[in-house]
C-alpha cells in the first residue's frame, strides 16, 4: 500500500484505538501519526505503537500535552493554543495511519472537534468500538457524526469479547463493513498482536 491511509477513531477513550492502530500500521506497512497526545504518564501512544509495531515509522506528534483529558482542556492547562495549521498530515510517500484522540467529537479547541479535523484530512475513517454494553448507541452516534461531515467510513473494528448481536446491529443499522474483532490479549506484544490481527481482522475488506 502506498499513499493515502486511514484515520483510526473510537467511540470513546481507552477503547483500544492505539493497539488497533499499531496492528493496522504493521499489517499495511504504513506510517503512524498521533497528532495530539494528552497525558504522558506511563508513556505516549506513539511510544506504545513503536513497541507494538517495530519497523513502523512513527511521526512526531504536533502537540504533546501533559494532562490526561480532552485536548482542548489539556492545552488550556498547559497554556497552549492548538492551531489547525499544525495538524496538517505529515508528508510521507507511504500510507499513513492517523490516530485521533478520544472519540469522534472530542474537542481540540472549543470551536474545533476531532471530526472537523478528520474532514480536513480527507482520509477514510475506521471506527474502533468496544463490545461492552452501550456500544450500539455510541457506535451509531459516532457513525452519524462522521457521515454528517462527509467522512468516508471504511468500517468498524471491535475490541473485546464476542457480542454478535451488538456487532450485527452496528454494522447493519450503521450500513458499514465489519472489519473483525480483536480479543483482549493477556500477553500483548508485537508478536501476539500481529498474530491476532492476521487471524481476526479482515484487511481484505479495506480498500487499500
Amino acid at each position: 500500500m502506498s499513499g493515502q491511509g486511514f484515520i483510526v477513531t473510537g467511540t470513546d477513550t481507552d477503547v483500544g484505538k492505539t493497539v488497533f492502530a499499531a496492528g493496522l500500521a504493521a499489517a499495511l506497512k504504513a506510517d503512524y501519526w498521533k497528532p495530539a497526545q494528552a497525558g504522558t504518564e506511563g508513556g505516549t501512544d506513539s511510544e506504545r505503537v513503536a513497541s507494538l509495531a517495530p519497523g513502523v515509522t512513527v511521526h512526531r506528534e504536533a502537540y504533546v500535552l501533559a494532562t490526561p483529558c480532552s485536548p482542548h482542556e489539556a492545552a488550556r492547562i498547559d497554556g497552549v493554543t492548538i492551531e489547525l495549521e499544525r495538524l496538517a498530515l505529515p508528508k510521507t510517500d507511504n500510507a499513513l495511519i492517523v490516530e485521533g484522540a478520544g472519540g469522534v467529537l472530542v474537542p481540540y479547541r472549543e470551536d474545533l472537534l476531532a471530526a472537523d479535523i478528520f474532514a480536513q484530512w480527507g482520509l477514510p475513517a475506521i471506527l474502533v468500538a468496544r463490545t461492552s454494553l452501550g456500544t450500539i448507541s455510541h457506535s451509531l452516534l459516532s457513525l452519524e457524526a462522521l457521515r454528517a461531515r462527509n467522512i468516508d467510513v471504511a468500517g468498524v473494528a471491535f475490541i473485546g469479547d464476542a457480542e454478535p448481536v451488538a456487532e450485527r446491529a452496528i454494522t447493519q443499522i450503521g450500513q458499514c463493513k465489519h472489519l473483525g474483532r480483536l480479543p483482549f490479549l493477556a500477553g500483548l506484544n508485537s508478536a501476539s498482536l500481529a498474530e491476532a490481527f492476521a487471524s481476526e481482522i479482515r484487511i481484505g475488506e479495506l480498500d487499500v
